[in-house]
This record gives C-alpha cells, sequence and structure tokens, in this order.
C-alpha cells in the first residue's frame, strides 16, 4: 500500500521538532541522566529566535569530555522574564577540566554572586556562559575550540554536580544542544519497491 507523502512527511517533522527541542526519544552519543526532568511540548516549545552562524556539519565540543551526560535539559521561558532552564546542565565534579566548546575571546570572567562565571564571544552574534568554573582566564584573551578554559567548581543552580551551559545569539537565550549534536538530515523520498 503507498501512502499519500503528508503521511510519510509528517512524523519526519515531528521528530525534527522534539530534537532541536532537546526531548524526544534517545540520542545515540546523549546520555540523560536518571531522574532528571524530562522535556514536554509544553515546557519545551519550538525554538524560537535567531540561529548563530556556523559552517555546514561544524559541531561544538561537549565542555566535558565524553559522551553528553545531561543532568537538566534546556527549558525556554514562556516569555522574555519568565522562569525556565536557559542552558542545559552536565554533570561534572569540582576539579574536573572544562573545555571550550567553540574557538571565541573572553567577554567576561569573574564571580558572579557565588559562582564562578566565563563568557566566550563566538562570533558578533553567537556568546556562550559556563558556571560554575574557576578560570585564570582574562576578558580579550583569545580561546580555542577544545581547549581546557578553567575546571568546574561549586556554586548556583548546579551546586557541586554539574556545569551550566548557556547561549545567547544576538542577546536571546537558544538551545545549546543545536550546536553539540547533528542534525537530522531529510532525504528525498524514495519509490516504494515491489516486494
Amino acid at each position: 500500500m503507498v501512502l499519500p507523502r503528508t503521511l510519510l512527511i509528517a512524523p519526519l517533522l515531528a521528530m525534527i521538532t522534539l530534537l532541536a527541542n532537546g526531548s524526544g526519544p534517545p540520542i545515540p552519543g546523549l546520555a540523560v541522566q536518571p531522574g532528571a526532568p524530562q522535556n514536554s511540548a509544553q515546557q519545551n516549545p519550538a525554538p524560537q529566535g535567531p540561529v548563530a552562524t556556523l559552517a555546514p556539519g561544524a559541531l561544538w565540543v561537549p565542555p566535558i569530555g565524553g559522551p553528553l551526560e545531561v543532568s537538566g535539559p534546556y527549558r525556554a521561558p514562556p516569555h522574555r522574564y519568565g522562569s525556565g532552564h536557559r542552558g542545559i546542565d552536565l554533570a561534572a565534579r569540582p576539579g574536573e577540566a572544562v573545555i571550550a566548546p567553540a574557538a571565541g575571546t573572553v567577554s567576561f570572567s569573574g564571580t558572579v554572586v557565588d559562582r564562578g562565571v566565563l563568557s566566550i564571544r563566538v562570533d558578533d552574534r553567537t556568546v556562550y556562559t559556563l558556571e560554575p568554573v574557576r578560570s585564570a582566564l582574562s576578558v580579550g584573551e583569545a580561546v580555542a575550540s577544545g581547549a581546557v578554559v578553567g575546571e568546574a567548581a561549586s556554586g548556583g543552580h548546579c551546586l557541586a554536580e554539574c556545569v551550566h551551559l548557556g547561549v545567547r545569539v544576538e542577546g536571546e537565550y537558544v538551545n545549546p544542544l543545536r550546536y553539540l549534536l547533528q542534525r537530522p538530515v531529510l532525504l528525498p523520498l524514495g519509490r516504494a519497491e515491489a516486494g
């Protein structure tokens, strides 16, 4: 039986939306820790806002080595000042090396309330922030992708269990997973083979 193209494409579009939001079925290379809150369509609506310009296929390096272990997923706020989780938490222990996900220039390095914060400007539009992090880097220093930029510390909502990665594009927070995971590729619909 041959299905209309719309019936075949709709599930693919739904899957792409789930993957872009950081929710959906397990993805190879991405581990969500047991007990971590899971996203739902209401908690994590379709991403809105700008997207940083990246070379095709260019992915950022996970800030904590090894496979991604997301202990706190991205949850977009309902409006600019609403509650949400404007980044992802990656399982880490104090003293663990933190590496630069992408090359850039340090735009902030210091303490905010009770935690060390490091922000790196990737381009004119994109900045990522890592916290809690102890870093000896100074504003204006160039950072290479994959270079050690500091070590996991404690403080903020991560306490001593994670490193938070937040990404802003043109001042708006976006889901960092869009830079850390391969995007799905849609292939043209082929003809059904006779069986």
